[in-house]
C-alpha cells in the first residue's frame, strides 16, 4: 500500500510516517497544504492520500474536491482534530472514502486497510453524526419520494436499508438467504441506477429518504 501524507504540522507527518512503516505501509511522498496535495497526488498517484483538513493556502477539503472531481476512484482518508458539522457534509458530498479525528491514532492503519480493501471507514463519533446532519440539510424533506422515480423496486430499496445499517454482504446474504455473489450484483445494479459511488452514499441516499417513502 502506497500512502501520500498532508498534514500542515511537521511534527504530526513524522509521527503519521512513523506509525505506517512500522505496519510495512510506504510512504510515498509528505505535504504541507492542499495545493501540495493535488500536484503530489498527480505525480506519485498514491493507493491512498491521507490528509489533514485546516491547513494555510488550501484546506484538505478544497484538495480532496479538486482531486475527485479529477480522479473519482481515488481514495481519500481524512484525519482531522475538528468534527465540524460543515466539514462532515462537505467530505460526503466529495465522496472522501473515510473521516478520522486524530486523537484515535490507533484507528489509522486499520482504516488505511479498510479503504484500501474498497470500504468507506467513518469514525463512531462521525457516523453518529451523519443523519442529524442530512435531516437538517433536507430542506424540502417533506417532499414524498418513491423508490420506483428511482428506477428501484421495493427489494433494491430494502437492501438498501441493510446497507444503510452497517450490515456487510455476508450478513445481509445470510438475513435474506441470497448468496454473497447475488448480493454483489444487487448493489452493483443499485449504485448504476442511482449514479453512486460506493456504500457510503447508498446509505446516505437511504437516511435522506426513508422519512418520505
Amino acid at each position: 500500500m502506497r500512502v501520500l501524507i498532508i498534514d500542515d504540522d511537521a511534527l504530526i507527518t513524522s509521527a503519521l510516517k512513523m506509525i505506517l512503516e512500522v505496519d510495512q505501509i510506504e510512504v510515498v511522498g509528505i505535504g504541507h497544504d492542499g495545493k501540495e496535495a493535488i500536484q503530489l497526488f498527480e505525480t506519485l498517484k498514491p493507493d491512498i492520500l491521507l490528509m489533514d483538513i485546516r491547513m494555510a493556502e488550501m484546506t484538505g477539503l478544497a484538495a480532496a474536491k479538486v482531486i475527485l472531481a479529477q480522479y473519482p476512484d481515488a481514495k481519500i482518508l481524512l484525519l482531522t482534530t475538528f468534527s465540524d458539522d460543515d466539514y462532515i457534509i462537505q467530505a460526503l458530498k466529495y465522496g472522501v472514502k473515510g473521516y478520522l479525528i486524530k486523537q484515535d491514532y490507533s484507528s489509522i492503519v486499520p482504516a488505511l486497510n479498510a479503504v484500501n480493501n474498497g470500504q468507506t471507514v467513518f469514525g463512531t463519533e462521525i457516523m453518529a453524526k451523519i443523519p442529524g446532519l442530512l435531516h437538517t440539510e433536507q430542506p424540502d424533506s417533506q417532499v414524498k419520494f418513491h423508490y420506483a422515480d428511482y428506477g428501484l423496486t421495493a427489494k433494491e430499496y430494502d437492501l438498501i436499508g441493510l446497507v444503510a445499517d452497517g450490515l456487510s454482504n455476508k450478513e445481509i446474504s445470510d438475513q435474506i438467504f441470497l448468496s454473497e455473489g447475488t448480493i454483489r450484483n444487487y448493489l452493483s445494479t443499485i449504485l448504476d441506477k442511482l449514479n453512486l459511488r460506493d456504500r457510503t452514499q447508498l446509505a446516505i441516499f437511504y437516511l435522506k429518504t426513508k422519512n418520505n417513502v
